[in-house]
Order: structure tokens, then sequence, then C-alpha cells
């Protein structure tokens, strides 16, 4: 099974916990309490006989403290999930700073910008034209996501978007067995077939 590191970063309160507690486990709480530190859970999927693939998903507490940990965690990530909250404009603005430590850090971490609480309609503050152009500046993968954990609205397809980015980017079928592996390697390491492909895509 191919494993993969994901990290949630995102301002204090957004709702990175209650994301993943929704993905991970189905369940959501009103008082979920905020993340001191690091936190951290496990999902398989299974993609198609061939292919299961586990998410290490790490969330991040939001306060200016623990964000000292974060440079040592998604170095050697596969994809960061970059959270705002749809009814707090500030939110949005903090993801700059989360980005920049990513960029200083791994140049092959997919960015995937999401929104939360999508269900408090009348707090809207963020619209979809704000959340694109976030989006497209920091080079993110795919159109932003609207997801709400309290009703489970896009959560799995947030997910999902997580997976379909990492197929995409950093696995290569093989041609000859049918198998997955990096494209970072020249030869498959099931069957020992040469890659078609360049071996400095990432």
């Amino acid at each position: 099974m191919l494993k993969y590191k994901i990290c949630v970063a995102g301002a204090k309160g957004v709702g990175k916990s209650s994301l993943i507690t929704r993905y991970v486990d189905d369940k959501f709480n009103e008082e979920t309490m905020k993340t001191i530190g690091v936190a951290f859970k496990r999902k398989e999927i299974k993609i198609k006989e061939n292919l299961s693939i586990e998410l290490n998903i790490w969330d991040f507490g939001g306060e200016e403290k623990y964000r000292l940990l974060f440079p040592a965690y998604v170095n050697g990530a596969a994809a960061a999930l970059l959270l705002y909250d749809t009814t707090d404009k500030s939110s949005l603005d903090d993801l700059e700073n989360w980005v920049r430590i990513i960029d200083d850090n791994s140049k092959e971490v997919i960015k995937i910008t999401i929104g939360t609480k999508t269900d408090l309609k009348n707090q809207r503050e963020i619209t979809k034209a704000d959340a694109v152009k976030i989006s497209t500046k920091f080079n993110c993968y795919g159109a932003p996501i609207g997801t709400s954990s309290k009703t489970g609205e896009n959560v799995k397809t947030a997910f999902q978007n997580v997976v379909e980015a990492i197929i995409e980017q950093k696995l290569h079928e093989c041609k000859n067995c049918g198998e997955y592996f990096s494209k970072k390697l020249k030869y498959c390491n099931y069957c020992g077939e040469e890659s078609i492909i360049s071996t400095t895509t990432a």
C-alpha cells in the first residue's frame, strides 16, 4: 500500500479538526476542542483493485506558536490542505503565511484550497471569486472546494481531490504490469519495466 503524508493548515478556528474527524470518523461535534500542537489521523482508501492509498493526515494548531512545528512536518508531505473559514475574511488572508512556509520547505507539495462552514450561508464573508483568486495566486491544484463538516457537504469530495492530485502528479501506471509506482523512479518497482516518462517529474 502506498502511504502519503497530508498536512492540514489554516488559521485558528477554521475547522481543521472538524473536517478531518468528519472525513475519517464520519462524526461532527459542535464542541470540538482546539488542537494543541499537532494531531494525527489515518485513512485508507481503495482506489481500484491494484491501488490502495493510506493518507496520514496531520492537523496543526492555528495559533502562531504552533506554526513553528509546521516546517518539520510539511517537509516530505505529498499535499497540504489550505483551509479558510467562509465566514471570516481574515482566515483567507492568513493562508499566505502557511503557503510561504510550505514553499520554503518543499516545492513538491500539492496545495489544495478548501473553504469551511458553508452551511452558515447568512454569515458568509468570502465569495467564490475571492477564493479562486487566492487559489490561483498560490498555484493550488484545482478549484477551491466549499465544505461543511456539520452537514458533511463536499468533505469526501475534498479528500478525493487530494487523492486524484497525488495519482496525477506523483504516480505512474506501469504499462507492463499495471501497478502504480512513483514518477521519481526510472523503473517499475514491481516488474522492473523502464518508465517512459521523465524521471524529473514529481
